[in-house]
């Protein structure tokens, strides 16, 4: 089974983000002003002994590949960030490269949306870095880019093809014209082609969507058991699903698994909550709808180190629960899948509240919880 993590590469300081957000801003700038927002919310929380790593030294990567190969991961699915030749956090990718000491499979997602203050703003959105696609001359300046990478040992290939996955194609102006280019482009390289695969259940949904390009399609979780899990309680509002899971229904399970009566709280607060339990046994009700399927999983989520109290908050992960859940999946994979990948979010998204990373509560937990579900096979 490959299990694949995506990996988020904000970890170390950038001019951009300096202007953005202040000097020496990183994703552990969010982490570390953190705080509580109701009883028992498990925040801040805090990278075990207080490694707040700087992706720029090669030992962080080097440490990281060496847990992720003991608890049997596969690989990392790196974000990549690529604004019409202008790139943003490309240098612990770059490094990695170069670096002889890491031998480990990994595939790139472009994450091909513009950068916003959305996660900050308060009702003040605007566009920090635009989005543009270009034609051929640009398409081919990023082609260039990446071939770097698809030509790497550890890149991972299906049937020889690099696996390039898209963000959200439905926002790609002449999407299929594009990838039409890179497949010659990577033909002209020596590759028999590309393999395509896209995540975000925004296209998946769409009436209009046109798949033919895509060998895969990654059910990133839980953003569709989020989707499966509103549409069976009938409350899907709109196809492109805002999804925003309110109180209704869950200050129960709230209470339950935090030992205390808070509902009142909860309602003061604006916050939005999902139950780990019910998302991850939507995800294992999934079975693939097609050979295009590949299954996804995903360790917790809680984006309030962003969002604050505009954040939403998965309450009852534990690894014993995502130890469970991943055999479960596994399994469902085996059974039900045309494929034997599983794409988990995530390996290091801290501020969402998704990392396979230790920390100071759990340490080693979710990364054991990944080999013991693994070892089950």
């Amino acid at each position: 089974m490959k299990t694949i993590a995506f990996y988020l590469p904000q970890f170390h300081a950038i001019p951009e983000n300096d202007e953005w957000w202040g000097e020496g801003f990183t994703e552990w700038t969010n982490m570390k002003s953190a705080e509580p927002l109701f009883d028992g919310h498990y925040q801040p929380r805090i990278p075990l002994n207080h490694n707040y790593y700087n992706l720029l030294d090669d030992k962080t990567m080097e440490w990281q590949v060496k847990l992720a190969q003991e608890s049997g991961l596969y690989g990392f699915c790196f974000y990549h960030y690529w604004f019409d030749g202008h790139m943003l956090l490309e240098k612990p990718m770059e490094n990695m490269l170069k670096n002889d000491n890491i031998n480990f499979p990994y595939t790139i997602c472009w994450a091909n949306e513009p950068w916003t203050n959305a996660w900050k703003a308060d009702g003040n959105t605007k566009t920090l870095i635009a989005q543009r696609y270009g034609d051929k001359a640009e398409w081919k300046d990023h082609f260039d880019y990446l071939l770097q990478f698809f030509k790497d040992k550890n890149y991972i290939l299906v049937d020889g093809k690099p696996l390039l996955v898209l963000y959200r194609p439905e926002i790609v102006e002449r999407l299929n014209e594009m990838l039409d280019y890179w497949q010659e482009l990577a033909v002209e390289a020596g590759f028999p082609g590309m393999c395509f695969a896209y995540q975000q259940v925004s296209y998946y949904l769409l009436d209009d969507k046109d798949e033919s390009r895509f060998r895969y399609r990654i059910e990133y979780q839980p953003g569709y058991a989020r989707y499966d899990a509103q549409k069976n309680a009938g409350g899907i509002k709109s196809k492109l699903l805002t999804v925003k899971t309110g109180i209704r229904g869950m200050a129960s399970k709230v209470d339950k698994a935090l030992g205390t009566n808070i509902a009142g709280n909860l309602t003061k607060q604006g916050l939005s909550f999902e139950d780990y339990d019910e998302l991850c046994q939507a995800i294992i009700n999934r079975h693939g709808d097609d050979e295009k399927s590949v299954a996804g999983m995903f360790v917790d989520w809680d984006n309030t180190p962003r969002r604050g109290n505009k954040g939403r908050v998965c309450i009852g992960s534990t690894p014993d629960k995502f130890k469970k859940y991943m055999t479960k999946q596994i399994e469902n994979v085996k059974n039900t899948y045309h494929n034997d990948m599983i794409f988990i979010f995530a390996w290091n998204e801290w501020a969402e509240g998704g990392y396979l990373e230790p920390d100071e509560r759990y340490q080693y937990g979710y990364l054991d919880a990944l080999k013991e579900s693994l070892n089950n096979e």
